[in-house]
C-alpha cells in the first residue's frame, strides 16, 4: 500500500503559523487545527517521535 500524503505537511497556513505564531493566519491555523479531521488523520498516522514533536511545537494536547 502506497503511503498518504496529507496537504498538512505543506500547508500555506502552518509555514505562516511557523513563520510567526501571533499573525492572523497562524493563529487561525493553529485555532483550526483542533477540530480539522485532515489534521487529525495526518498527526493519528505518525510515528510517535513525530507526534511528540508536533505536540511540543504547537501546543497540540488533542488525540492522544
Amino acid at each position: 500500500m502506497a503511503e498518504q500524503k496529507y496537504p498538512c505537511e505543506t500547508c500555506r497556513f502552518r509555514a505562516h503559523y511557523d513563520k510567526n505564531p501571533k499573525s492572523a493566519i497562524g493563529r487561525f491555523w493553529r485555532w483550526h487545527i483542533n477540530f480539522c479531521p485532515g489534521f487529525r488523520a495526518y498527526f493519528t498516522h505518525q510515528d510517535d517521535e513525530t507526534k511528540a514533536a508536533i505536540r511540543e511545537k504547537y501546543d497540540f494536547k488533542k488525540y492522544q
